[in-house]
């Protein structure tokens, strides 16, 4: 008798949120089916994505979002791809977007459902028409009972209230990274299948770090926790955390995220003085709550230097924050040089030697 094959393959996305269905009784499939609707709409950007000058898509919309920002052609297609992929499936009462400035509700065609879906369709769109790596930001919420056409209170939930979130990266492979709330989970799409495969189960970032990204051209503007936390890291091998740190800056909260997930790091777009109508420059809904709750899930900590962002309470759609996120250990000291500053406890000073030494000190 001739031996049977058996073919050892991952699971497809499909797969495995249909197991994660079964082991919750009652489960009717609806969350399933939102997650697969942003899924979809994640393959059709990336696609976009991939053709970019050959489909005619780079280059600047003419326009302005809500933010004041310059959309960029691509930032308006991928919004319209998320509204047309998730509307007509009769699971969502309504979405938030980055480049909308009001709640979009579901139209009385079709069925609405009891979820409720924030994105930023295209984060770093800066960095289209340059081909360096953009991607897609997404939150699950429940909708209020009850409610069947959502006001813009019912999305001012905190970041605790998820249930789901995740993002699309679009780079040398497209993947899509989510969390359910029981850890991280990576998938990359397979373009011969046409489907996602699990290739990054339970995805954990290290405790420790000695990578840090930060836009350096503000650091005039940062409060004094930051610019200590920084110039310690810059200090080296020399200065009081004797170890020498790397820098890295991208200019996309997709891809500065994706790195730390695969091999820790901390990532820092704080509170600074650049705009005082401005206390970030992240976005709470649609941007910071997501990645703190996947920066969570696989083991790091995610604050605003001042406490944990995913238990502020938002006040607006469109509200920013400070974002700390990363490695725990890193996230602990700026919470902590935070603390200190407010408390009005200076940092100990350097010893002679090393002032004498540094490259910061001038002689007159």
């Amino acid at each position: 008798m001739r031996p049977s094959l058996v073919v050892e393959t991952r699971p497809t996305i499909t797969q495995f949120f249909l197991a994660e269905q079964r082991k919750v009784p009652g489960a009717t499939g609806e969350f399933t089916a939102v997650i697969n609707h942003i899924r979809l709409a994640c393959k059709r950007i990336g696609n976009a994505v991939g053709q970019g000058a050959l489909a005619g898509s780079l280059g600047s919309a003419g326009t302005d979002n809500v933010q004041g920002e310059k959309q960029m052609r691509l930032d308006v297609l991928a919004d319209e791809i998320f509204v047309a992929t998730n509307e007509w499936g009769g699971h969502l009462a309504g979405l938030v977007s980055e480049e909308r400035d009001e709640p979009y509700i579901i139209p009385d065609a079709y069925p609405r459902g009891r979820y409720l879906l924030v994105y930023d369709p295209l984060d770093g769109s800066s960095n289209i028409d340059v081909n360096v790596s953009v991607g897609s930001i997404f939150s699950v919420l429940r909708c209020p009972e009850g409610v069947s056409e959502p006001t813009a209170a019912d999305f001012l939930q905190p970041g605790t209230k998820q249930v789901a979130a995740g993002y699309a990266i679009y780079g040398p492979t497209t993947m899509l990274v989510i969390t359910l709330g029981h850890g991280t989970h990576g998938f990359t799409l397979d373009r011969a299948m046409g489907e996602f495969i699990l290739t990054h189960p339970d995805m954990r970032i290290p405790e420790a770090t000695r990578e840090f990204a930060i836009n350096t051209s503000n650091a005039r503007f940062w409060e004094a926790p930051v610019r200590r936390y920084v110039d310690e890291c810059v200090q080296g091998k020399s200065g009081p955390r004797g170890n020498d740190f790397n820098m890295r800056w991208i200019a996309s909260l997709v891809a500065e995220v994706h790195r730390i997930l695969v091999r820790g790091g901390l990532f820092m777009y704080p509170r600074d003085t650049k705009d005082p109508a401005k206390p970030g420059r992240l976005r709470l809904l649609y941007e910071a709550n997501p990645m703190a709750m996947v920066i969570e899930q696989a083991g790091g900590l995610a604050s605003t230097g001042r406490g944990r962002i995913l238990e502020v309470d938002p006040t607006g759609l469109h509200q920013r924050v400070p974002v700390i996120l990363g490695s725990r250990e890193e996230v602990e000291r700026i919470e902590r040089y935070h603390r200190d500053h407010d408390a009005g406890i200076e940092p100990p000073r350097a010893p002679p030697l090393f002032q004498e030494r540094s490259l910061f000190t001038t002689r007159s």
